[in-house]
């Protein structure tokens, strides 16, 4: 074999080698790393957008906890609140029950005093009578002188 046979034995087997790649196997080669260039570029605009996402999130929660927080802190103070409200208010009832308490063991004790008044008057009434029935030397009929023995109980 000649050396310049071989060469462009060799040159046509290229060429032919060469028109076989470019024309079935360089197409699907570029449409894969193509394929795979468009799902990577997908990929990092979707780690790019979810990462937006996540900072507008993130924020929207720092606000719906600030909120909360402003909310709890309020409704706190309103609990508060109502409990002084309900404190006071008890101790008022108290208060008002106390004077009421009071008032009526004043009534009773005036009622109390009322009735040893009257006793105290029925027993000088008995006393005089008995005094006298003593200066008298003689006794006194109760049932003959009420009317009088009233009049003197009255004026005592």
């Amino acid at each position: 074999m000649n050396i310049n046979a071989t060469l462009f034995l060799q040159a046509v087997v290229f060429a032919i080698l060469v028109w076989f790649t470019t024309r079935f196997i360089w197409p699907p080669l570029t449409k894969a790393l193509d394929e795979r260039a468009r799902k990577i570029a997908d990929g990092l605009a979707a780690a790019d957008k979810a990462k937006s996402e996540l900072a507008v999130t993130n924020k929207r929660v720092e606000e719906q906890l600030a909120q909360t927080r402003e909310e709890s802190t309020k409704r706190i103070a309103d609990a508060e609140k109502r409990a002084q409200a309900i404190v006071e208010d008890a101790k008022k009832r108290a208060e008002d029950e106390g004077a009421k308490i009071i008032a009526a063991a004043k009534a009773e004790a005036d009622q109390q005093v009322i009735r040893a008044r009257e006793s105290l008057r029925e027993q000088v009434a008995t006393l005089a009578v008995k005094g006298a029935e003593q200066i008298l030397q003689r006794e006194v009929n109760a049932g003959v002188h009420a009317e009088l023995l009233n009049r003197l109980q009255t004026e005592l």
